[in-house]
């Protein structure tokens, strides 16, 4: 018979800080100390991109074949007996993606920063064009279209400086205020146009503009309420409003094109929840807003026009919702959200000798008003052996109004009723899977007949619109998470979705959107050699189908099938296949090594098909685009708290994508890409850490 001895809690907590208290302590004062005093670092250093390029260097700066300067900074800084943080931050100093953040605060009293942020964007296309003035208010075309390449290359750059303020302010008894101000400063020059059936003309856009965003919030917090509430508005300043193309021919008023206007937006919102008893909480949000635009036309308007749009928009937002615990192993979720969306635009004929009276496209400009009310309710319900099951019925209701401008198909009101179920356990501790299937159905009002725009007459209302047709959509995804060692982890994941488009019956053929699909399925794996060496893999394939048919014929409400007009359909599939490595290792104490390998194929089709009759219909070639890019880095401490980093990156585009390779505008300008890059950078760079 075996005696077990009784020893107080806290004899045994004395012998096991005796035996492990120091080194306890140590670790616990490490970690204390990397929190109220993390470390600062610096580093600057030298790097080199191979070859210009188009793609590498994007949205990074580093497009052009030369050296660049690497500087980063982190530095942290902390006044104990007050307990103030400073902070400062920069990332690629010394390139034209440049960003860099002061901040300091008091924690749980008040805190302030400034940020600054640089982001260019090179176009990635090469355009050859006779345009004289490009990025400018005053672009001369050419008198005389030139042979495609002969003109002078361009590569189109914007770039975006903003600058963030913020603060925020604790005021006592669960009040706190916080403020944020934005300004982006946005300039350079994009592609653009203007044509007529059969003539285009190559321009470009002058960008010269100010987008500034407002944010003040105030909060409040008790054990049971929280409130969140405050002012949002932005607005919208652009210095060029004009675009003057002197000796333009190709219609009436083409010499004069008009940028975007200014415009403004203000909104006022709170948002709170409640809880009500320890399983039951309630939430609620509520916003109310207006969007104007009222800066004066750079054209003369039509006769008896105004001289400005007078645009408008009110928008109003209410929801509430409610999460309760009713039974220890019910819960349930019910949302009702209604959003309204109120065009008071007035409304004028701006091109009255384009269109007769009575068309459904006379010139009028439109609004578009739309009203939408959404409710939901869920339930999950924990069944034995750890499963856990969910349902839900989701019933949305969009109501438009019906404008007088339209030339395709409308309807004023759209229904759309989802059923879901999922089904989530764990298994053990090792594995945790899930499933979950949505059903959806969209249904609407009656169709509205359109009138033609030069006969008043009735036209074609055989296609409808793809947000507005009838269509039934069923979703399944399942998720498994599985450990089954202790140094491998898998996640696998699969999407799958198909929409069905109901026929209008109002041809032999189903006319318009018919079918899409849209499958996923991704793998991801870790594995923890040892403490040393961790590396990743993952792996995914996403394919998208669309399929629809059309007919070409003038008649109005009918579908003639001839040679001439044939009735045809297309399948378009896009896929994308991408796959990922990742390698950590610490061979030594001061060595740091790491490698990343991604790889990208992205695949576009589309398939043309004749439904009747059988005639002969061109072959688009596929486009394929592949991306591959190799990360190798390391880390070399030469004392404890300096040394060496080193980068280097490959990077490889290649594309046979013909779509602008085979466009030649009218005047001649020729847009390209060029279809194989490949990019080597390497850097090396020197930190301190203090």
């Amino acid at each position: 018979m075996k005696v077990h001895a009784r020893y107080p809690t806290s004899l045994i907590a004395s012998a096991l800080l005796a035996a492990f208290g120091p080194a306890l302590a140590a670790e616990g004062d490490d970690e204390i100390a990397q929190l109220t005093n993390p470390q600062s670092e610096v580093s600057a250093g030298v790097g080199y991109v191979s070859d210009d390029n188009q793609r590498f260097g994007q949205y990074t700066g580093l497009h052009e074949e030369r050296g660049y300067l690497l500087l980063d900074a982190d530095v942290n800084l902390r006044d104990d007996p007050t307990g103030t943080w400073m902070r400062l931050r920069g990332r690629n100093l010394g390139l034209d993606s440049r960003e860099l953040r002061f901040e300091s605060e008091r924690q749980g009293n008040w805190g302030y920063f400034i940020e600054l942020n640089q982001i260019p964007r090179f176009d990635p296309y090469t355009v050859n064009t006779g345009l004289q003035g490009i990025g400018s208010t005053t672009q001369t075309p050419v008198a005389v279209p030139i042979t495609p390449g002969t003109g002078t290359n361009y590569h189109l750059k914007t770039e975006r400086d903003i600058v963030t303020l913020g603060f925020q302010k604790a005021l006592g008894r669960g009040l706190g205020v916080q403020v944020r101000l934005r300004n982006e400063e946005k300039d350079g020059a994009r592609r653009w146009g203007q044509g007529t059936f059969g003539t285009w003309r190559f321009l470009t856009d002058p960008i010269n503009q100010t987008t500034r965003q407002l944010d003040a919030t105030l909060n409040y917090s008790t054990d049971k309420l929280q409130l969140s509430g405050g002012y949002y508005g932005t607005t919208f300043e652009n210095r060029n409003n004009l675009l003057n193309v002197p000796g333009c021919a190709l219609f009436a008023g083409c010499d004069q094109m008009a940028l975007p206007p200014d415009n403004q937006s203000h909104q006022l919102h709170l948002a709170g929840g409640y809880s009500i008893t320890p399983t039951t909480r309630a939430m609620f949000k509520v916003a109310h807003g207006r969007i104007t635009q009222d800066e004066t036309f750079p054209t003369t308007p039509v006769a008896g026009a105004p001289s400005n749009l007078d645009g408008r928009i009110d928008t109003t937002l209410v929801e509430a919702g409610l999460k309760m615990r009713p039974m220890a192993r019910l819960s349930l979720r019910a949302n009702l959200r209604y959003d309204d969306r109120d065009d008071k635009t007035p409304v004028f004929r701006y091109f009255p000798s384009q269109n007769n009276v009575g068309a459904t496209n006379d010139g009028t400009n439109e609004t578009r008003d739309i009203r939408t009310t959404t409710g939901k309710l869920e339930a999950t319900y924990r069944l034995p052996m750890a499963l856990h099951l969910t349902g839900g019925v989701e019933y949305v209701e969009k109501k438009r109004n019906s404008p007088p401008v339209r030339s395709v198909d409308f309807r004023e009101k759209t229904d759309e009723t989802s059923l879901s179920a999922g089904l989530r356990r764990s298994i053990g501790e090792r594995m945790t899977g899930a499933v979950s299937y949505i059903h959806s159905e969209r249904r609407g009002s009656d169709w509205l007949t359109n009138f033609g725009n030069q006969t008043a007459t009735t036209t074609g209302d055989l296609i409808a619109p793809l947000h507005l047709a009838d269509r039934d959509r069923d979703m399944v995804r399942l998720v498994l998470n599985w450990m089954p060692t202790d140094p491998l982890s898998l996640n696998f994941r699969v999407d799958a979705a198909q929409d069905d488009y109901a026929s209008r019956g109002l041809t032999p053929f189903d006319l318009g959107p018919r079918s899409g699909k849209a499958r996923f399925f991704s793998v991801d794996a870790g594995y923890v050699f040892s403490d040393a060496v961790q590396a990743t893999a993952w792996i995914s394939r996403s394919v998208d189908e669309y399929e629809h048919a059309l007919c070409r014929d003038d008649t109005p409400n009918t579908c003639t099938a001839t040679v001439a007009r044939p009735v045809w359909g297309s399948d378009l599939r896009h896929t994308q296949d991408s796959l990922g490595l990742g390698l950590r290792a610490k061979p030594a104490s001061r060595v740091d090594l790491g490698a990343d390998l991604s790889y990208s194929e992205l695949s576009d089709e589309m398939r043309l098909f004749d439904i009747t009759p059988a005639v002969a219909l061109p072959l688009l070639p596929d486009v394929h685009t592949k991306v591959t890019t190799v990360t190798l880095f390391a880390k070399y401490a030469l004392q404890r708290n300096s040394g060496i980093r080193a980068q280097y990156v490959y990077d490889r585009y290649r594309t046979d994508d013909w779509t602008w390779n085979n466009w030649v505008y009218s005047d001649g300008t020729r847009v390209t890409e060029e279809p194989k890059q490949e990019v080597h950078f390497v850097g090396v760079a020197y930190y301190y850490q203090f």
